[in-house]
């Protein structure tokens, strides 16, 4: 389970979740991904470099630029994980409407 704690634990910010939906919608060159952010070009290379030690994202350099493109297995990994919990969930919620059904 190493690798499914690496991937939430990357994905636990709010500045990596944002750079991994901007990374769905293709590759990015690193300088336009830290562009929305209050933060050092230095700042967001840490928080790409986290999501790339947890095989969310692949850094190539093409001349002096660096690009970002989404690896998204692990994010399946987690969901296929989070899946099994859903009918844990499904039950908890049906029995909690049969309860209100028979209050009323």
């Amino acid at each position: 389970m190493p690798d499914l704690d690496r991937t939430f634990a990357a994905l636990s910010d709010n500045t990596r979740r944002a750079i991994v939906a901007r990374l769905a919608g293709g590759e990015a060159p690193l300088s336009d991904l830290a562009e929305p952010f209050a933060m050092s070009l230095t700042a967001v290379s840490k928080h790409v470099r986290v999501l790339s030690d947890a095989g969310l994202v692949r850094i190539t350099k093409r001349g002096r630029t660096r690009y970002c493109t989404l690896e998204a297995t692990p994010m399946k990994d987690a969901a296929d994980w989070l899946e099994d919990y859903r009918t844990f969930w499904e039950g908890q919620l049906e029995s909690l409407a049969r309860y209100l059904e028979e209050e009323n």
